[in-house]
């Protein structure tokens, strides 16, 4: 899969954190140990989940929302508790896929350079 890291708009979905922001984790596939996801540069990658939910248009239907995991490429910081309402800076999505054990996986993951409280 060529595309990634494609700008996505946001704006019209309500964003509630669900689970704080923290370090992002991988297991070593060699150790088992947890270590911490960095970027090329070596720079820790953070995570956050949020509940999505597009905001109703009059005269429209409420959609069910759910809930993303979004990969923060910085740090960030304090204040982003459990129901707090969040905005993403410079979100994108990547499709992708993953064939193994005799089976196909795909989606597509979120990604932001950051966070900030909801206007």
């Amino acid at each position: 899969m060529a595309l990634k890291n494609i700008p996505v708009n946001m704006q019209g979905y309500d964003l509630m954190v669900t689970e704080v922001p923290s370090i992002k984790m991988r297991e070593d596939e060699e150790t088992g140990e947890l270590k911490p996801v960095t970027d090329r540069e070596g720079v820790n990658q953070f995570v956050v989940s949020l509940f999505a939910k597009k905001r109703p248009q009059e005269g429209q239907y409420a959609e069910k929302g759910e809930e993303i995991k979004v990969t923060l490429t910085a740090d960030p910081g304090e204040g982003f508790s459990r129901g707090t309402y969040v905005e993403l800076v410079g979100a994108t999505v990547s499709p992708w896929q993953i064939e193994g054990k005799g089976r196909v996986s795909s989606g597509i993951s979120f990604k932001a350079l950051g966070l900030k409280p909801a206007a």
